[in-house]
C-alpha cells in the first residue's frame, strides 16, 4: 500500500499557492511553518486549509508562536504537529517547528541548545521521517546566497548522528526546491510549492 505525504512551507499569506496545494490529493498534509507573516493573517488561510482539515498537520515556523499554532489548530480542526510524532506506512514521522536564532527577533525562534534538546526526543526512532522548519547548517538546504548559510547546527548534528531516512525543511526561501543527500538521509527544502513523498509500507 502506498501513502502520499505532501509537505510545504513558507506560504507567508500566499493564498493562491495554498489553494494550489490543497487541490493536490494526498493522505497527509504537513504545513512546515510560516503560513503567515509575524503571525498575522492565519485565520484568513484557515478556510483554504479546512478542505483537508482531518489530514492537516501544522508546525509553527519562526513567524508563528507555539500558542498561535495551538489556537489555530484547535479552532479550525487541524493537528498541531509541533514536537509530535505519527506513524505512517511503518515509518515514524516527527515534527519540530521554530528556527534557530535570526537577526529579526521573530516569534518562533529557539537557541541551538533548545533545538538540540527538543530533537533528542526523536533519537532512536527508525525508520524516521523528520520534518523541521529549520534546515541543517552549511548545506544546499540553508544556502541563501554564495557563502551565506543560515541553518541550524543542532539540526545538522541530529541528521548526522541519527540518519533519518527522509528530512524536510523550509525557512530559507532561496533554497526552496533544493535537495541534498546527507549520509543515508534524503533531505529537501520544500518551499511553498511543496514536495510529495510516496511511501511503500515497510514491514517491521
Amino acid at each position: 500500500m502506498r501513502m502520499k505525504l505532501l509537505i510545504f512551507s513558507d506560504i507567508h499569506g500566499d493564498k493562491a499557492a495554498l489553494e494550489k496545494l490543497m487541490t493536490t490529493d494526498a493522505d497527509y498534509y504537513f504545513a512546515d511553518g510560516d503560513l503567515a507573516n509575524w503571525g498575522r493573517g492565519l485565520d484568513q488561510l484557515a478556510p483554504i486549509l479546512q478542505k483537508r482539515a482531518e489530514r492537516m498537520y501544522v508546525l509553527p515556523g519562526n513567524h508563528e508562536s507555539e500558542d498561535e499554532i495551538e489556537r489555530f489548530c484547535s479552532q479550525y480542526g487541524f493537528h498541531n504537529f509541533h514536537g509530535q510524532t505519527l506513524e505512517v506506512a511503518g515509518y515514524k514521522v516527527a515534527g519540530l517547528g521554530y528556527s534557530n536564532p535570526t537577526p529579526f527577533d521573530t516569534p518562533g525562534e529557539y537557541t541551538e541548545e533548545e533545538l538540540a534538546e527538543r530533537l533528542e526526543k526523536f533519537a532512536g526512532l527508525d525508520p524516521l521521517i523528520l520534518i523541521c522548519h529549520a534546515p541543517p547548517k552549511n548545506t544546499k538546504l540553508d544556502r541563501a546566497e554564495e557563502g551565506r548559510h543560515y541553518g541550524s547546527q543542532a539540526v545538522r548534528n541530529f541528521i548526522e548522528q541519527y540518519q533519518p531516512h527522509y528530512f524536510y525543511c523550509g525557512h530559507i526561501h532561496e533554497a526552496a526546491g533544493q535537495t541534498e543527500i546527507l549520509g543515508r538521509t534524503q533531505g529537501a527544502n520544500v518551499g511553498k510549492r511543496g514536495m510529495m513523498l510516496e511511501l511503500q509500507t515497510v514491514r517491521s
